[in-house]
């Protein structure tokens, strides 16, 4: 078949050489003629995306996957056009439509009788039937005659697109029957995973958005119940391995908060149009201010923030995973910034430039670093045997990642502080001014 996946980003790169390796020919489109480049050259700009730069690299080589800035020439012979434009919400916790927008009026003006258009970015629900199928029927085309349009999630993470691709079910909805058979026969005929065909568009987008709220939820319980366990004094990871030998409680480990472009994002698309969604507007509430709570440990801890240095170790929203967007540790330095401190950050997926635009100060783990605490954001295994009383000054440290032995920590005279477990001070001897 002739597909074109639009946007070649975190997910839109791996789906297109994904179908590009099963026998498709795939054209690629993207805004960015830098991405489009490297595509073409068969150059992977994500290198942590598993098998993912061998993949691109065959496809390329043998003409099955190519890559283009205009959306028109990508769409004007394809049989099945997939949409991946990312969509995320603006400092008022709106969706941002601009770039989506923009892509389906191309498509629109380029689409050839019987195509079939597949929505995969997460939107609110109504996306596709209102916002988007008056686009196509411009000029009297009918969809499930002339067009075919229907909406099925992406579900999966960044770091893991081909393995999630081929484990969890597609899920379809489509604006008419025709529509979602169309769609459930795509998928059928490229992946083993079931298909699970819903009513409508609509249902299928509220699919995915009750998955990602239903996470949020559980990781606010999660810190909830942490906040309480360590004023009470109370280890909560006990707790958490005792509560989830019952079959039936599923409890998470706290955090600093959620990041990426998924969790942190879409339960905005219901509040925004929910009368009422307590319970997801109290988690969101929760998780944002996680990296609050934190600051406010290290400064009880410290005495005070003001030209204090931290360290932050891991500025990516997860571990292994060269993205930043609403990174917990990113709010955690500008939060410290705001209260006085000076902000040091390492990654060893992000490089001096990238840390530097994101406010924090590099630093050289094998070079000598001063700093009056230290956070331990992910656990990245460049952290594991990292000994925080390398770092000059170093009094307290913050183990968001649950990945350091508290007793291994004081030993060497910090404080050791973490979500959801009481301090564990040194030894008055062997404490750090």
């Amino acid at each position: 078949m002739n597909i074109t996946v639009i946007a070649l980003g975190k997910v839109g790169l791996p789906v297109a050489a994904l179908y590009a390796a099963r026998g498709h020919r795939v054209t690629g489109c993207d805004l960015s003629p830098a991405v489009v480049n490297a595509v073409n050259a068969g150059v992977s700009t994500l290198p942590h995306e598993p098998g993912l730069a061998e993949r691109l690299a065959a496809v390329v080589s043998s003409g099955q996957l190519t890559a283009t800035t205009d959306t028109v020439v990508g769409v004007v012979g394809a049989e099945v056009v997939i949409v991946l434009v990312p969509l995320d919400v603006d400092a008022a916790h709106q969706p941002d439509f601009r770039s989506m927008d923009g892509a389906f009026q191309t498509i629109a003006s380029a689409l050839k009788p019987g195509t079939l258009v597949i929505l995969e970015t997460t939107v609110p629900v109504g996306t596709c039937r209102s916002r988007y199928l008056p686009v196509f029927e411009q000029g009297g085309r009918r969809c499930g005659v002339d067009f075919f349009f229907a909406f099925s999630p992406e579900r999966l993470q960044a770091g893991r697109v081909e393995r999630d691709l081929d484990t969890y079910p597609r899920v379809v909805g489509g604006i008419d029957a025709a529509s979602a058979a169309r769609a459930a026969a795509f998928y059928a005929g490229n992946f083993t995973v079931p298909v699970i065909t819903l009513d409508s568009a609509e249902a299928a987008e509220m699919c995915k958005l009750a998955e990602s709220i239903y996470r949020d939820v559980n990781i606010a319980l999660a810190n909830e119940l942490a906040a309480y366990a360590a004023a009470r004094g109370i280890d909560f990871m006990q707790v958490i391995k005792a509560a989830n030998s019952q079959p039936q409680s599923h409890l998470h480990r706290p955090g600093l908060g959620v990041g990426g472009h998924c969790i942190p994002v879409y339960p905005y698309f219901l509040l925004n149009d929910a009368e009422t969604a307590a319970l997801t507007l109290h988690a969101r509430r929760v998780n944002d201010g996680q990296h609050r709570l934190a600051a406010d440990q290290i400064e009880a801890a410290l005495g005070g923030l003001s030209g204090r240095r931290v360290l932050i170790l891991g500025l990516t929203y997860r571990t292994g995973v060269k993205e930043t967007a609403h990174s917990p540790a990113l709010d955690l330095a500008a939060e410290l910034r705001q209260r006085g401190a000076i902000t040091l950050g390492h990654d060893p997926l992000l490089a001096v430039d990238e840390i530097a635009a994101a406010g924090l100060t590099s630093v050289d783990l094998g070079r000598p670093v001063s700093a009056d605490a230290v956070v331990l954001h992910t656990d990245d295994p460049t952290y594991l045997d990292f000994d925080a009383s390398t770092v000059a000054g170093c009094a307290v440290v913050l183990d968001c990642a649950g990945a350091w032995d508290p007793a291994r920590v004081t030993a060497r005279g910090i404080t050791y502080l973490a979500l959801g477990r009481p301090a564990r001070r040194p030894p008055v001897s062997e404490a750090r001014p």
